[in-house]
């Protein structure tokens, strides 16, 4: 926590910051201003309240140094930036960004808030380094009234999850990331801007795109969807490879790759991957100022999965999504110190050891993130609650609950009167 604390101007909002994300690391069980003020030893939510909201620190430079943190232990020549989204099912209309619409956290439409993040892998570890809430154009970004409620700033305008996509990537190659390609899924692989901005900074990419996308071949004197290009690929030019260990074994498919196009400085393939089992097939378009074996492609594709684990990791573990705050400054200071405790995690497990199948013969795994944070719990985080402590705030939860109880009893009998 000394890395981030000359972030806050007052000493009791530095420390009400450490005892935040200790209670984040901790086993309670819901990750609220409510728990983490109880956890803290705190008689009521106020102080974690006014982190989030009123407080003066930045949430973007503890992001900042929450990446580097976490780079000074993964950064790798090998390093991959990915880019994803992910959704916060939420009830109400009143949470900032929140709307009816697809997340494929719940796999179906939902009143939700969707945010992109930027993270980052490599052989020595990986994690969240950047976000960016997305506001919905007609429900969010044109309603003056509705902004200034949640507090959303005045300079902030609509932007596509392809264009936040951008700035974070282009926020990372400013403080100098050590990272050679860039890996997303179909919503940014079909951005052309996004391609274009990749190219022009001469980093690597792998990005999935839909079945139906279009592909230049014959030094683009041709084009044509690539489906069509990939049954036109002989039976023999598939290869086998693993994109990595799984938790129930290798990830094995069957790929091929298709050259679309070679110039000095560029190279340009059709990725596919092919299930052998199930015959599902996804595409990918690939970019490198240099020629590279098929075999480098595969791993990178693959570090996509590296994202959906921090989420998961995330949500379960550290409650990143928990929050009950309605605002903009307050979603972005607590995805914030959600993300530095998830790093905090990180660092402390051991640099995995370069291999690309798991030893079945040890009587142990590796150390994992969900068994760091039971034995930081166990050996340093643990605290005795007082019974007396945890009696107030009983009271303490009741009589707030009552009293939400009568204010709608009271405004439902109003409007029905």
């Amino acid at each position: 926590m000394a890395r981030i604390a000359g972030r806050f101007a007052r000493a009791e909002v530095r420390r009400t910051a450490a005892a935040f994300v200790a209670g984040l690391l901790s086993t309670v069980e819901r990750k609220t201003c409510w728990s983490l003020a109880e956890h803290a030893g705190h008689p009521d939510p106020q102080p974690m309240q006014r982190l989030l909201r009123k407080a003066v620190w930045d949430a973007d430079a503890v992001r900042d140094d929450t990446r580097d943190l976490l780079l000074e232990q993964v950064s790798h020549a090998d390093g991959v930036l990915i880019v994803d989204e992910t959704g916060f099912v939420k009830k109400g209309r009143s949470s900032v960004g929140v709307q009816r619409q697809y997340t494929g956290t719940a796999g179906r439409i939902e009143n939700s808030q969707v945010a992109v993040f930027l993270a980052y892998a490599s052989p020595r570890g990986r994690g969240l380094i950047d976000r960016r809430l997305y506001l919905p154009e007609a429900n969010w970004c044109n309603q003056p009234d509705r902004r200034a409620r949640a507090g959303v700033p005045d300079d902030t305008v609509f932007a596509t999850k392809p264009a936040l996509a951008r700035q974070m990537l282009t926020a990372a190659s400013v403080a100098g990331v050590a990272a050679s390609w860039v890996t997303a899924d179909e919503v940014y692989g079909a951005d052309p801007d996004l391609r274009a901005d990749l190219e022009a900074r001469g980093v690597g990419y792998v990005l999935a795109i839909g079945c139906d996308r279009r592909v230049r071949i014959n030094h683009g004197r041709t084009i044509i969807r690539a489906d069509t290009l990939t049954a036109r690929v002989p039976a023999g030019s598939w290869q086998t490879h693993s994109c990595g260990p799984g938790a129930k074994g290798p990830r094995t498919y069957q790929w091929a790759w298709i050259t679309t196009a070679t110039h000095p400085g560029e190279h340009r393939w059709l990725l596919v991957r092919r299930n052998p089992h199930t015959g599902e097939v996804a595409f990918y378009l690939c970019w490198s100022p240099r020629p590279v074996p098929l075999r480098v492609l595969v791993r990178v594709a693959g570090s996509r999965w590296s994202v959906e684990e921090l989420f998961q990791t995330g949500k379960n573990e550290i409650g990143l999504d928990h929050y009950q705050v309605q605002t903009w400054t307050s979603w972005h200071r607590f995805i914030t110190l959600a993300m530095l405790a998830l790093a905090l995690l990180t660092t402390l497990v051991p640099a995995p050891e370069p291999v690309t199948e798991p030893d079945l013969q040890s009587p142990t795994i590796a150390l994992t993130v969900p068994e760091t944070r039971r034995l930081l719990n166990a050996l340093t985080l643990h605290r005795p609650i007082d019974p007396s402590h945890a009696l107030r705030w009983s009271l303490w939860r009741r009589t707030v609950q009552a009293r939400a109880r009568r204010s709608h009893y009271q405004r439902r009998l109003t409007r029905n009167g």
